[in-house]
């Protein structure tokens, strides 16, 4: 891996170390208090070469160190790097899906609430993510009923002369005619953070207090207002799970291993009710449970979102102290990381562990529904080798114009999005769906030869035609023995789905709704969303380019200033000479002129 003599060049200060395989990719990104006893203890490793320490220093061939001041330094920037990298080696979270959040934009002027599912650094207060949408949904209807907030479009509010139709239906306050003040609005976004924190008896009694001061006043019709709030909360408190005896807000971590793979469950305790939960499975994740453990958490609260005052753990994660004091930061108050030996807490990690082990029970269902299709795809379809990688090649353009191909891959019944890959045209002029194909192929195909890199099964989008197509770059690059090749295709609209086979003269028709059909046309389907997502992309950048680029004085710095001005291209090209020179860098000349050129009829 590397010799006595680098270690004398590598310091005894705290850091990160970064360990990177032939092709400088990395593969493990590590921190330490002393990086040169770190880094000997690998040289000094004498355990079995198929160990996973083993595979992973058989694999290293260079090095790279970054220093740090502290420790704690080390620890952030370490969690940065694998946020970068996704190293191999490294325990690296990652969900079956793509959990909703609910957000709140602070930042604008009249804040909205919305799902989002993309967490940016915008100044908004991001809640979730939610395991359940239906939880997540239920959640904003229950806030779009009781707290009134615009929903309109846009972060700004255009004054109008007359309300739109969720005012006359009382799910809006009217903003845009001015029939609430700032203070008024911001006031009830506030009762909306208190229930998406977990707030809602805190909630409950402010509204109480405001409920008889109105009553007070003869203002009964806030008062009643008020009283159905307060039931419509209280019915959704009597429906939340209570889980402790207290009233804290905490993060309860389950943590299951079963011989190399680990499951991990996260409980999220607010004012003692259990509000929501989190899990990641680990195939085969690197180090000891303690280290596994202090990773997660690492990678887990790297951006400070809603940490709570108290973390339970099942055992003591590596670097507990390290960890308690970065969370401590990041929030701006004191975190404790705690493991609980009696009492409620130690009951709480067991309600978590318990959900933490019901991930293997599901991974042991899917993986057996995979052997059964497996079987049955072996036996149906007759192929030589299980199908347990398929990729699926989808080409999408115009006529010919940004024609871009799409490769998905499935493993065990499963989309590997690290594997997918998206192909521009690069030979090919005009409309030719067969040449275009076949460029792709060649390229891919060639990728996976030299890199011994090809998958069990391909899938051809199309009939005999497209399939023959294929057999021939196969036959060329001499691998049509190496893998197996189908074709999907439905000839006409009134019939079901067939697949093809090199060397079958009629097509293999299966029922419609048989589990193998199912599967292949969920993969032909991926492929097709894949590559039409990219070939739009593609449309809408050239139509960018062609209106915009084409200007002289327009160059990328002004295009992105007229975007994000007026908005986008539609109202660059509605705006007036006077609207267009009044965005930044622009001015009456140059408006004059992109006027022109966007009305080449009007009289100049």
């Amino acid at each position: 891996m590397f010799a006595d003599d680098f270690l004398q060049t590598v310091s005894h200060s705290p850091g990160v170390y970064l360990m990177l395989d032939r092709r400088s990719k990395v593969v493990y990104v590590g921190k330490a208090k002393d990086l040169r006893k770190r880094l000997a203890s690998y040289v000094r490793f004498s355990g079995v070469a198929h160990s996973k320490t083993g595979a992973m220093l058989a694999r290293v061939k260079k090095v790279d160190t970054l220093l740090t001041r502290t420790e704690k330094e080390a620890l952030i920037l370490e969690a940065s790097l694998i946020k970068k990298h996704k190293p191999k080696y490294n325990v690296i979270l990652r969900d079956d899906k793509n959990y909703p959040l609910i957000k709140v934009t602070l930042q604008e002027q009249w804040p909205r609430v919305m799902m989002t599912r993309r967490r940016r650094k915008d100044g908004a207060r991001y809640f979730g993510p939610y395991s359940s949408s239906s939880a997540m949904w239920h959640t904003l209807r229950l806030i779009a009923k009781l707290f009134p907030l615009r929903t309109c479009k846009g972060s700004e509010v255009k004054l109008k002369k007359r309300p739109c139709l969720n005012f006359q239906m009382n799910r809006c306050l009217g903003v845009c005619v001015g029939l609430v003040n700032q203070q008024q609005y911001r006031a009830m976004v506030d009762q909306v953070l208190m229930v998406l924190e977990g707030r809602n008896r805190d909630l409950i009694k402010d509204m109480q207090k405001q409920m008889h001061k109105a009553a007070e006043q003869l203002d009964f019709e806030s008062a009643a207002t008020l009283r159905d709030q307060i039931g419509a909360l209280s019915k959704t408190l009597e429906k939340q799970v209570v889980a402790a005896g207290h009233f804290r807000d905490q993060d309860i971590f389950g943590f299951v291993r079963h011989d190399v793979s680990v499951a991990l469950t996260i409980l999220f305790i607010r004012s003692g009710l259990i509000s929501g939960s989190r899990s990641f499975f680990l195939a085969d994740p690197y180090g000891d449970n303690r280290a596994i453990l202090s990773q997660t958490l690492n990678q887990y609260y790297d951006q400070g979102d809603n940490l709570p005052k108290e973390i339970l753990l099942p055992f003591k994660a590596e670097d507990q102290m390290l960890l308690a004091e970065r969370f401590s930061d990041l929030r701006g108050s004191n975190v404790r990381l705690h493991v609980p030996q009696r009492g409620d807490g130690r009951s709480l990690i067991g309600m978590a562990t318990m959900n933490a082990e019901q991930l293997f029970e599901e991974q042991e269902k899917k993986e057996k529904s995979w052997l059964d299709l497996e079987k049955l795809m072996i036996h149906k379809l007759r192929l030589d080798r299980g199908p347990q990688r398929i990729e699926c090649l989808d080409i999408s353009n115009i006529s010919g114009t940004h024609a871009v191909g799409a490769l998905v891959c499935f493993v065990r019944g499963e989309p590997l999005k690290s594997c997918y890959r998206h192909y521009k045209i690069k030979t090919v002029k005009g409309p030719d769906d067969y040449a275009m194909m076949t460029e792709v192929l060649q390229r891919r195909l060639s990728r996976g030869l030299a890199e011994n890199d090809l998958p069990d099964l391909f899938l051809v989008d199309g009939g005999r035609g497209q399939l023959s197509m294929a057999m021939r770059v196969a036959s060329e690059l001499g691998i049509v023995d190496e893998l197996d090749w189908l074709g999907i295709a439905k000839e006409r609209s009134d019939e079901g789905e067939k697949l093809y086979k090199p060397g079958r003269k009629n097509p293999i028709i299966l029922p419609p709704h048989n589990p193998i059909i199912l599967y292949l046309m969920r993969i032909r389907d991926e492929s097709h969303r894949y590559g039409v997502t990219f070939h739009r992309k593609l449309r809408n950048a050239a139509s960018l380019t062609s209106i915009l680029d084409g200007i002289n004085g327009v160059g990328p710095a002004r295009k992105k200033q007229l975007l994000k001005t007026l908005g986008s291209l539609k109202r660059v090209k509605a705006a007036s000479r006077k609207q267009l020179a009044e965005v930044p860098g622009i001015g009456p000349e140059l408006a004059t002129e992109i006027h022109s050129c966007l009305h080449p009829d009007s009289n100049k």
